[in-house]
């Protein structure tokens, strides 16, 4: 338990009401009982910071008329998340080395790590200090997993794949497996051996089920903050900056490069041998067929400025009305054109 103003402290912000206040918990607007914080960031939501239970309020703004004391920050949402991991700090079982484990030769695992049941850890594997591997792991030889890093149930990490420090992986990643490369041969599809790797950055998030392929020569590289969502795909020698957001469903073809701080949304197509540029945004849906520079927003299939698909888009739901605007207005001048000028 903390009072509000230890909490305050804590996010840097400034109480409006009874800073004594003691706060157990933290929960949204609708479910938040008394002892509890919540929070709101998002205009929309205003309306149920009136009707909330909630002893405190985490807002960007003072907000008259309300009963809960409120905490006044710069980014409210950033600062309940700080709240959040104060009041429900992450933890790992202690599993030790379990003996239904596998661990190969050579391979050298630092203090306070953890290794579950049923996890295989191939040989020539570094693995550092408090890194938990949950059961059914698998780490291929020469592969390295440095400190504070999670591998969630069923993580696969193919042959030399490297993990950086506090990184999370989630259950049913696979990381390291070929990228898709085949060559004609007649008819035939000839597989091209992928023989390079995959390096991932410190304090990267990866998402359920997301697949990062190995590239052909060289390295796959995911650089570090990088926070990857579930069901994407990254092609082999795809190099992805610091910092960036990739969101669910999004398939980036091999070779291509992104920069750091760049935002693409859900079920984003990229396709190979592209570069897309630092601090770019891509619009949900989106097929990106060509470079994109630095600070662009975009959307569309092919992709095109944003500002600029909008009104596209508002055209085009507007196209069935201006057809049957202009058959009338054809009809019309038929029905009017004098009979001698008819043909």
């Amino acid at each position: 338990m903390h009072t509000l103003k230890e909490l305050a402290q804590l996010v840097g912000g400034r109480v409006a009401g009874d800073e004594n206040i003691v706060i157990s918990d933290v929960a949204t607007l609708e479910e938040a009982e008394a002892g509890t914080i919540s929070f709101i960031a998002n205009p929309r939501y205003r309306p149920l910071v009136f009707q909330t239970k909630a002893s405190a309020i985490v807002t960007g703004e003072n907000i008259e008329g309300i009963s809960p004391a409120q905490l006044i920050v710069r980014e409210p949402y950033l600062a309940f998340s700080k709240l959040v991991a104060r009041f429900h700090p992450p933890s790992h079982p202690d599993w030790g080395i379990d003996g239904r484990a596998y661990v190969g030769k050579n391979t050298l695992i630092g203090r306070d790590s953890h290794i579950a049941p049923f996890c295989y850890v191939e040989s020539n594997v570094q693995i550092g200090s408090r890194v938990h591997l949950y059961p059914h792991v698998y780490i291929g030889t020469g592969s390295v997993v440095y400190d504070d890093t999670v591998l969630y149930p069923n993580v696969t990490l193919y042959h030399h794949t490297t993990v950086g420090k506090r990184c999370i992986i989630h259950s049913g990643c696979v990381i390291g497996a070929d990228g898709f490369g085949f060559a004609k041969d007649g008819p035939k599809n000839v597989k091209i051996q992928q023989i390079g790797r995959v390096e991932i950055g410190d304090d990267v998030e990866i998402g359920a089920n997301t697949t990062i392929d190995r590239a052909a020569l060289g390295v796959t590289r995911i650089g570090s903050g990088t926070k990857i969502d579930n069901l994407v795909q990254i092609a082999h020698n795809v190099h992805i900056g610091e910092n960036s957001l990739i969101a669910s469903q999004t398939g980036i073809s091999g070779s291509t490069q992104v920069g750091n701080s760049v935002v693409i949304a859900g079920q984003v197509g990229i396709i190979g041998h592209l570069k897309i540029g630092d601090q770019v945004m891509i619009g949900a849906q989106s097929g990106i067929a060509k470079d994109v520079p630095d600070r662009s927003v975009v959307s569309g299939s092919p992709a095109f400025n944003h500002s600029d698909w909008l009104k596209a888009v508002s055209v085009f739901r507007e196209l069935p009305g201006m057809r049957r605007t202009l058959n009338e207005l054809k009809k019309r001048a038929d029905v009017e054109q004098p009979e001698g000028d008819k043909k």
